[in-house]
């Protein structure tokens, strides 16, 4: 459904000289498929690319080098207005921040009328029956159709955000931490609201995120990002103890849970410049594993059975435990 193949997204800087400004490596040699029907988790500490990822899967940013293809067919390549279609009816976005990404001047009949009046999608008639259908698909009263955002609860304006996405039936749903703005229990009703429309609608979702708990049930493969590396894709069955580099270990290592306490690997050092990232495998600065193989050159695709791939010098033992490594890093 949707390919990105070896996708670079290169911003330019403030900083730098008088003549050359420096350049920020948001996003480097990205690679990645979805499947329809299919979710896809995205994790990795701050700054590491996922943003950036979003955007280039749902046409908002351009990249600087590399191929997005929807359908088969390469998002740039076409004109304007194939791909302001193409995107605008085959992929939705479910933004960070619902108080920020809804308009707090119109009533929320208008706003998800907007991409069925954009795209022209039925009578006028249906397009008012299509906004009573979208909010009984998200669980929200008819009465909230003339209510303006402002008088909605944070809950209650990301279902709207949600049903906005859905708005043109999409196949494929992008959510940009769609709960870090949320509370605990309203987090709960989102994330399940989701599960219950993927399976209801057949979807195939992107859902990004810090929380690897909530990635983990969400999805059926997850991706880890490092300095704007994919660095490894494993089945979500897989992880943590089937992972393979130790980024995506040491990231799991350190999840909160309540049956068993807390053993994170320990990372000496802080995460390097995206404007000066380091030569090689950008981890190596970090990584106990590493030596001079991994500063000369960035280590090629490695698979481990069906949908497990890394990118690794020196990969860690499958189902060694935490404790394990703990104790191989001092």
């Amino acid at each position: 459904m949707l390919e990105l193949d070896d996708v670079h997204v290169v911003h330019r800087a403030r900083t730098g000289g008088l003549f050359s400004r420096d350049r920020v490596h948001a996003l480097t040699g990205a690679s990645l498929t979805v499947a329809p029907g299919e979710t896809v988790g995205v994790v990795g500490e701050s700054g590491c690319g996922k943003s950036t990822l979003a955007r280039v899967l749902v046409g908002l940013q351009r990249p600087t080098s590399g191929t997005v293809s929807l359908n088969g067919r390469d998002l740039w390549a076409m004109s304007d207005a194939e791909r302001r279609t193409a995107v605008g009816t085959g992929v939705g976005m479910v933004f960070q921040d619902p108080s920020t990404a809804l308009n707090r001047r119109l009533p929320v009949r208008q706003i998800l009328r907007d991409p069925l009046d954009v795209h022209r999608r039925g009578t006028p008639a249906e397009r008012d029956a299509r906004v009573r259908e979208l909010l009984g698909l998200v669980g929200l009263p008819a009465s909230v159709a003339e209510a303006l955002p402002g008088r909605l609860s944070g809950g209650q304006r990301q279902r709207v955000a949600v049903a906005r996405a859905l708005a043109l039936e999409p196949a494929l749903l992008v959510a940009d931490e769609p709960t870090s703005a949320l509370d605990v229990s309203v987090r709960a009703q989102i994330l399940n609201l989701l599960l219950d429309l993927k399976d209801r609608l057949g979807l195939a979702m992107v859902f990004v995120s810090h929380d690897i708990q909530t990635v983990r049930r969400m999805s059926d493969r997850v991706v880890s990002m490092y300095l704007g590396r994919i660095v490894e894709q494993a089945p979500a069955r897989a992880v943590p103890l089937g992972a393979r580099h130790p980024y995506t270990r040491a990231l799991f290592s350190a999840t909160p849970g309540l049956i068993s306490p807390i053993t994170p690997i320990p990372l000496t050092g802080a995460v390097p410049s995206a404007t000066r990232p380091p030569s090689g495998c950008p981890f190596r600065t970090r990584c106990w594993r590493a030596d001079d193989t991994c500063a000369a050159a960035w280590p090629g695709a490695t698979t481990d059975g069906d949908d497990h791939l890394f990118h690794c010098h020196h990969p860690v033992t499958a189902g060694a435990t935490d404790l394990d490594l703990i104790q191989e890093r001092s």
